[in-house]
Formats: C-alpha cells, sequence, structure tokens
C-alpha cells in the first residue's frame, strides 16, 4: 500500500471515530438533560407534598395559638359549658357542638338512602333518554352557591316547613313520651330541622353522583351473571353492586358529611342562631360556623375572639376524627377483602 493510500485510510478511520464520538456524546448530553428534567419533576411533586404538610400544620398551629386564651380561661368546661356571654365574658361550646352534631346527623340520615336510591335508579333502572336529563340536574344542585340555598331555605322552605311539616309533626307525636319532645314548641320555621333539611339537599348531589359513579364501574359481566341465575334488580344490587362498590359509596359519604359540618352560610340562615339546647328539633339553634360567621366582626375583646377561634379549633377536631374513622372503616374492608 501506497503512503498515500494508508494516509487516506487512516483519516477515514479518524473520522469515523469522530463520528461515533460525536453520537455516543449526542445521546451522553441528551440522557443528562432526561435525568435533570426527572430530578426537577421528582422535586416539584415533592415540594407540592410537602407544602399541602405545610400549610395545614400552619393552620393547626394558628388555631391552637388562637385559642389558647379561651382554652386557658375555661378549660375543659369551655366543651361542656352552654353559656355564651359576651357581655360578662363567658363562653362555652356545648350549643354550637350539639347544633353541628345534630344538623349533619339528620342531613345524613335523609341524604344517604335518598342518594344511593337516586344512583341506583340511575345505573339499573332509568331508560337511557332519561338518564342524561337527571345527571345533569344532579350536578347542577352540586354546583349551586350556599348562600342560594340559604335565601331559598329562609323565604321559601321555612315558611313552608312552619305551615305544614312542623305542625304536622307536633300533632301526630305529641302523646308519645320521647317524640313529643323530640318534636315539641311551636312550629317557628326556622330551626335544627329546617337546617338539617337543608343541608341533606346540599349533599344530596354528591352523594348521588359519586354512588352512580361507582356503581358504574361495576363489571357488566357480574350483573349479567346474577340476572342470568334469576336474581331481581333488588337482589342484583344488595349481593354484588354496593358489595362491589361499597369502598367509593364509603368515600362519598364521609365527603357529604364532611361538606354537612362544615357548611356555613345555608345553616345560618334557617338556623335561627340561639346559644341554647334543646330537645326539640324544631327549636332554633346554632352550630360552630355559624356562630363564627354570625360574631366574628363584632367580636370586642381578646377573650371573645379566642373563644370563637377555639370554636374553629374544634370543628377542625370533629372534621379530622370524622375523615380519620373513615379512613380505618375504609382500611379494615379493604383487608377484609384481601
Amino acid at each position: 500500500m501506497q503512503p498515500a493510500d494508508r494516509r487516506s485510510v487512516l483519516d477515514v478511520a479518524l473520522r469515523g471515530s469522530a463520528v461515533e464520538t460525536g453520537v455516543s456524546s449526542s445521546h451522553a448530553t441528551a440522557l443528562d438533560r432526561l435525568r435533570w428534567r426527572d430530578a426537577a419533576f421528582r422535586a416539584l411533586t415533592r415540594a407540592a407534598a410537602m407544602g399541602v404538610l405545610v400549610i395545614l400544620g400552619g393552620v393547626i398551629l394558628s388555631l391552637l395559638i388562637g385559642a389558647l386564651p379561651a382554652l386557658w380561661a375555661f378549660g375543659p368546661n369551655f366543651l361542656i359549658q352552654e353559656q355564651w356571654n359576651p357581655v360578662t365574658e363567658r363562653f362555652g361550646a356545648l350549643a354550637p357542638i350539639y347544633g353541628t352534631l345534630v344538623t349533619s346527623f339528620i342531613a345524613m340520615l335523609i341524604a344517604v338512602p335518598v342518594g344511593l336510591l337516586i344512583a341506583v335508579f340511575l345505573t339499573e333502572i332509568c331508560p337511557l333518554w332519561l338518564r342524561r336529563p337527571i345527571g345533569t340536574a344532579i350536578e347542577l344542585l352540586a354546583g349551586i352557591p350556599s348562600i342560594i340555598y340559604g335565601i331559598w331555605g329562609l323565604f321559601v322552605f321555612a315558611p313552608f316547613l312552619q305551615q305544614t311539616l312542623q305542625p304536622f309533626l307536633i300533632a301526630v307525636f305529641s302523646d308519645i313520651p320521647v317524640l313529643s319532645a323530640l318534636f315539641g314548641g311551636p312550629p317557628y320555621g326556622i330551626g335544627v330541622l329546617t337546617a338539617g333539611l337543608i343541608l341533606a339537599i346540599m349533599v344530596l348531589p354528591y352523594i348521588a353522583s359519586i354512588s352512580r359513579d361507582v356503581f358504574d364501574a361495576v363489571p357488566p359481566v357480574l350483573k349479567e351473571a346474577a340476572y342470568g341465575i334469576g336474581c331481581t334488580t333488588w337482589e342484583v344490587v344488595r349481593h354484588v353492586v354496593l358489595p362491589y362498590a361499597r369502598v367509593g359509596v364509603i368515600g362519598g359519604i364521609m365527603l357529604g358529611l364532611g361538606r354537612a359540618l362544615g357548611e356555613t352560610m345555608a345553616v345560618t340562615f334557617v338556623i335561627g342562631n340561639a346559644h341554647r339546647l334543646s330537645a326539640s328539633i324544631l327549636a332554633p339553634g346554632t352550630t360552630i360556623s355559624a356562630t363564627i360567621a354570625n360574631e366574628f366582626t363584632e367580636a370586642v375583646g381578646d377573650l371573645y375572639t379566642s373563644a370563637l377561634i377555639a370554636l374553629g379549633l374544634i370543628l377542625f377536631a370533629i372534621t379530622f376524627i370524622v375523615l380519620a374513622a373513615a379512613r380505618y372503616m375504609l382500611a379494615r374492608i379493604a383487608r377484609r377483602i384481601g
């Protein structure tokens, strides 16, 4: 081989090596870029998750700091004392706690069975042409602002109850020992029962929508097999649909309960805002949210403001306990299912 030929072969080899080196370098650069992007994405998601914890911790800390004067002044009696007197600065949270729990219980007692029945109707019985209008109506109910519910409840629903349902309940249960106290007193229209009914209407769309979605997720082959062996619609719902979708149903119920516990404006309009305990659910009462909304702007003095913040801390604790109980229940169900 001539020297010129050897030089040309060497030049080609060097050129090929340079090309290979450039390709490998570009691949390494691309891998480094992807590695940095992935690291940045991980850091961003971690920061978002930690941000939620920081915000939650800040809320809890601010509530604790704001509630300390009232908790130091009244101690455990703050939870069991009914009196709420800003003039003498004697405050107790028993009436708002009682009103919050009772109105939420009434709401869930009505909304849960009605919401499940609506979901069953939409998924198992309703004609196809009717499903979309009913589903849209349910979603519209969920989107109505709470103050609209409050105005409607005060000017339309409460007078209707005062003239129809409340006199009927008083007359029917007047001679029954326990129920006569539960439904006793004059028909005010506004009161604990009215607030519970308004809350039931407000949380109903959440329970119905989530239950409908989880019922739709049940595999059709399971329902077809049950129908194939002669099961009725009720038996399919009871033995196939509900067991399969119970985790989602419980989640929807707990979501509705959280909304009922924390609702403010609608309840404020129709509950009567009376700081007293009454055996009758027809009598006016109050809730934690309604008390804070009504009196926070008028709170004069550190102790008064601290008592209202302490009510917020109690509401936070109640909501946390309810959600924790729901998570524990769902974990037990999942463990039992395996």
